[in-house]
C-alpha cells in the first residue's frame, strides 16, 4: 500500500460519528504497545487558539533542543500535516508505517466483532505510535472535539493542561451554550495537573476554577490585563507581559492578529508552570516565540493577501477586530466559504457589520459540506455588502478576488477547507 492509498482510506472514515468510550480506546492503545508512555504530554483544549498555542510551546520547545511531537488538526494540505516532530510534518514512509500497524490492529477489532474507530481516533492512534517510534520525550497534544470524552483525555497523568478561549462551536455535538462547552472541555482537567486557561470570559472562567478546585489541580488563569501591546506592525506584534519568562518580559510574535497575543500569554504560563519540570532559558523562550510558524491563522501569503481560518463566533470576531486596524489604510476585499455545520449565517453578519466591506467574493469549497457560494452571496447582500459576486469554484473565485483588490488587501476568510484548497492553487502554479 502507498501513502494515496493510505490517505484515501483514512478519509472515507467517517469524521463526526459517535466517539467510542475512552475505554475502548485504551484498549486499542493497549494492542498498539501502549505507546503514549513512551514520552510526555501537555493537553491542549478549547475552542479557538489550540493550534497556536501548541505551535508557540513546538518553536520554544525546539530551540531548547528538547525533541518534540505536535498531534494537530485539521490538516490543510495532507494528512501527515497533523504529525510534526520538531515542527515538520513526519515523512510519508513512518506515516505508512504507523497507517498499517493501526489498520492491523482495527482489522482484528472488526474481526472479534468490535467497532471501527472513527477518523479522528484512528488519526489519533496513528499519531501516538508515531511519535514512540521517532523516540519524542515531549508531545503537544490538541484534542479534536470536546474534552471530557475526546479520545485524547485517556492521557491520565500530562505534565499539564491547557484550555484557550471558548465559544460556541460544534453546538450539535457539544451543545447550545457557552457554559455546557466549557464543563466538557474542562473534562481535561486532570488531579494534581496544572491548568492554565483564558479567563478573560466570566460565565466559563468561573466553570474552569471550580472545576480545577473540585480536582485539586494547580489553577493558572490568563486575562488580557497581564499584557500590554506596544506596537503592531506589518512584520508582527511586540508585547510586554507581567513575569514573562525568566526575567524575560518582552517578547516579540510575528503575527499580525491581536488575538495572538492572549496565545503567546498562555503558552508563556504555560512555560512557567513547567518549572523544575522543563526549564529554558530566557533568551531561548524569546527566540521561541519570535521564531514560531503557524499555517492558516492570519497568515500572508503574499504581501496583500492574507488567509485565515476564522470559522466561529470568537474566530470571527476576532478576525473583524485584526482586519479593521487595516480598513482606514487599504481597501479590503473578502474571499468567503464556509461549510454546513457552521453559524455561518451569523458570520457573515459579523463580517459586514464590523468591516462594512464593499466588494466580497463567494465560493463553493470542495467537501460534501459545503454551502453554495450563491447562498453565501444572498447572506453577504443581506448585511449591505453592495459588490458581491458568487464563483462555483475556490480557483475561479480566488483568481477574481486577487483581481479585485488591486492595491488592496485580500482576506480569505470563513474556513480551514478554504485555506487548504487556496494553498494547494498556489502549489500547483
Amino acid at each position: 500500500m502507498n501513502y494515496e492509498e493510505a490517505e484515501a482510506y483514512l478519509v472515507e472514515i467517517p469524521k463526526f460519528t459517535a466517539k467510542h468510550s475512552l475505554d475502548y480506546i485504551k484498549e486499542c492503545l493497549r494492542r498498539l504497545g501502549n505507546p503514549q508512555d513512551a514520552f510526555c504530554v501537555i493537553h491542549v483544549a478549547g475552542t479557538n487558539g489550540k493550534g497556536s498555542v501548541c505551535a508557540y510551546l513546538a518553536s520554544v520547545f525546539q530551540e531548547g533542543g528538547l525533541r518534540c511531537g505536535l498531534f494537530t488538526s485539521p490538516h490543510l494540505l495532507r494528512i501527515n500535516e497533523r504529525f510534526q516532530i520538531d515542527r515538520e510534518p513526519v515523512d510519508d514512509e513512518l506515516f505508512l508505517r504507523a497507517f498499517e500497524k493501526v489498520k492491523g490492529m482495527i482489522d482484528q477489532l472488526v474481526a472479534e466483532g468490535l467497532f471501527h474507530p472513527n477518523f479522528f481516533e484512528t488519526i489519533f492512534l496513528m499519531g501516538m505510535w508515531i511519535f514512540k517510534q521517532a523516540g519524542v520525550s515531549y508531545v503537544l497534544l490538541e484534542t479534536g472535539l470536546g474534552g471530557k470524552i475526546d479520545a485524547t483525555n485517556v492521557i491520565e497523568r500530562p505534565l499539564a493542561s491547557v484550555l484557550t478561549s471558548i465559544s460556541l462551536d460544534h453546538v450539535q455535538v457539544l451543545g447550545d451554550t457557552v457554559e455546557v462547552i466549557a464543563r466538557e472541555k474542562a473534562g481535561i482537567i486532570k488531579p494534581q495537573v496544572p491548568i492554565i486557561y483564558d479567563a478573560n470570559r466570566p460565565e466559563t472562567a468561573g466553570i474552569i476554577a471550580q472545576t480545577a478546585k473540585s480536582a485539586g489541580a494547580p489553577a493558572y488563569p490568563v486575562k488580557k490585563e497581564r499584557f500590554i501591546i506596544r506596537e503592531m506592525t506589518a512584520q508582527g506584534i511586540d508585547f510586554s507581559i507581567e513575569n514573562g519568562y525568566d526575567g524575560v518580559n518582552d517578547f516579540h510574535i510575528p503575527f499580525i492578529a491581536r488575538y495572538q497575543a492572549m496565545n503567546a500569554a498562555l503558552a508563556l504560563q504555560t512555560l512557567a508552570a513547567l518549572r523544575g519540570k522543563v526549564d529554558f532559558t530566557g533568551e531561548q523562550v524569546r527566540r521561541g516565540m519570535a521564531g514560531v510558524r503557524w499555517q492558516g491563522r492570519m497568515e500572508a501569503l503574499e504581501p496583500g493577501v492574507i488567509v485565515d481560518g476564522a470559522h466561529n463566533e470568537d474566530g470571527v470576531a476576532s478576525f473583524v477586530e485584526t482586519a479593521a486596524d487595516f480598513k482606514d489604510k487599504y481597501k479590503i476585499v473578502l474571499l468567503f466559504s464556509a461549510v454546513e455545520d457552521k453559524d455561518y449565517p451569523d458570520m457573515i453578519r459579523r463580517i459586514c457589520e464590523g468591516l462594512k466591506p464593499e466588494q466580497a467574493v463567494t465560493a463553493t469549497l470542495s467537501v460534501d459540506r459545503a454551502v453554495d457560494a450563491r447562498t453565501l452571496a444572498e447572506e453577504f447582500r443581506k448585511g449591505g455588502c453592495r459588490q458581491v459576486q458568487a464563483m462555483d469554484s475556490v480557483k475561479e473565485a480566488y483568481e477574481l478576488a486577487s483581481k479585485l483588490r488591486g492595491d488592496g488587501l485580500l482576506f480569505c476568510v470563513g474556513s480551514l477547507y478554504l485555506v487548504g484548497e487556496i494553498k494547494r492553487l498556489r502549489r500547483e502554479k
